[in-house]
């Protein structure tokens, strides 16, 4: 018998994971998305993979232009993961008017400059798996990296940080 959907989403929900913005700047736009799905695959190369919706328009545009940024968000980004996981978004500048970011300088990405940390990458591929598909991507740099900044958690459908207790405004 298959596991039910609601029961499996539940037990995930149990594990803490770390909240990243992924944006692609396209010739048009600027694309971003929350990621909560995401993990180290490798060190030499640097290589990390990020689970984005098959039938998402992110996973396309990264397709599509090949780099992208993956800002960890820090515990006083809470507002803006939670506007970058809104369906029917605008602009990812736009998103983030009050916020302090750059760009990457190989994919031009947005990243965030008071984050945790922020990766420029290059798609190694995509993979299929399921109603989703796994982005590799190759680490070709490292434009923000701040230690003392509390990172951005995900625990059972909210966020909170690094205490569990709910995260910043910011």
């Amino acid at each position: 018998m298959p596991v039910d959907r609601t029961e499996f989403a539940a037990a995930l929900s149990q594990y803490a994971a770390g909240v990243c913005l992924l944006t692609v700047r396209d010739d048009i736009d600027d694309v971003g998305t929350t990621v909560s799905s995401v993990m180290s695959v490798s060190s030499a190369p640097p290589l990390v993979a990020v689970g984005l919706s098959a039938d998402g328009y992110p996973a396309e545009v990264l397709e599509s232009v090949g780099t992208c940024a993956l800002t960890v968000l820090g515990a006083a980004h809470a507002i803006v993961a939670s506007r970058f996981s809104s369906a029917g978004r605008p602009s990812a500048r736009h998103l983030l008017e009050t916020v302090p970011w750059t760009r990457a300088e190989t994919s031009g990405g947005i990243v965030l400059r008071e984050a945790p940390a922020a990766l420029d990458c290059r798609l190694e591929r995509l993979v299929e798996a399921g109603d989703h598909v796994l982005a590799l991507l190759e680490v070709v740099g490292v434009p923000v990296l701040n230690p003392a900044v509390p990172p951005l958690l995900r625990l059972r459908g909210r966020f909170v940080d690094e205490t569990g207790a709910p995260a910043g405004r910011g």
